[in-house]
């Protein structure tokens, strides 16, 4: 079995000055969730190379057991610094996609048209598509054959705009993802701040925020299986 891993190549927080990327717990959870499940993984991003990493995420109050095993794997940071372009993946080549999040996709991966494309051929092939927190922004161009918004009437999660309210952002960010993906017709659900929070709707699975990242692999790999 063969997953895809996709993230952002985007680094700049807006018009603050500060640096953003995608979040490191969003990447670490599910990673060893594939691996220790013996998944081989591949991670890919639309610069392709070395995608950026939100720096806040590495600090000591956002670190768990994943990220500290992460940082102290040689072989999955090597696979970080060397990440395939979006531009040579080929969906046929996987059996599901997962997005981290991070801030980083609401610049980027909402707009990036080979990831549109590569999500749309999934869905085609009725395979999984799994995000968490920021990357459902990823989703908010990708149409059906009809051209309606694919997320339109489903179920689904993703970072709150309680939860941008609380992290100071929510007058930086380019849109609202809350707000969004409901402009696109989509069921949004949410649970408490900060607490996991997973749904399943069809071969779509979201989870809300960093704390959800583990449970939404994991409920990708139960589909898979």
């Amino acid at each position: 079995m063969k997953i895809l891993v996709v993230l952002t190549s985007h680094d700049k927080l807006g018009n603050t000055g500060e640096k953003t990327g995608f979040w490191l717990e969003e990447l670490a959870a599910p990673y060893y969730v594939m691996k220790d499940a013996g998944v081989e993984i591949e991670l890919a991003s639309p610069k392709g190379g070395q995608p950026p990493l939100d720096p806040k995420s590495n600090q000591p109050d956002f670190q768990t057991d994943d990220t500290r095993r992460f940082e102290n794997d040689a072989e999955a940071k090597n696979r970080l610094a060397n990440t395939v372009k979006l531009a040579d993946i080929h969906a046929a080549d996987y059996n599901a996609v997962f997005y981290p999040g991070g801030h980083g996709p609401l610049w980027d991966l909402t707009e990036d048209k080979h990831s549109i494309a590569l999500i749309e051929s999934f869905i085609l092939a009725n395979k999984p598509v799994a995000a968490v927190c920021h990357a459902p922004a990823a989703l908010l161009h990708v149409k059906t054959i009809g051209n309606e918004p694919w997320i339109k009437g489903k179920q689904l999660t993703a970072f709150s705009n309680s939860e941008e309210d609380a992290v100071g952002l929510s007058d930086v960010v380019p849109f609202l993802l809350e707000d969004a993906l409901k402009q696109c017709g989509a069921d949004f659900k949410k649970g408490d701040d900060w607490s996991s929070f997973v749904i399943t709707d069809g071969i779509l699975i979201t989870g809300q925020n960093p704390a959800s990242s583990e449970a939404t692999a994991k409920a990708l790999l139960k589909q898979l299986a």
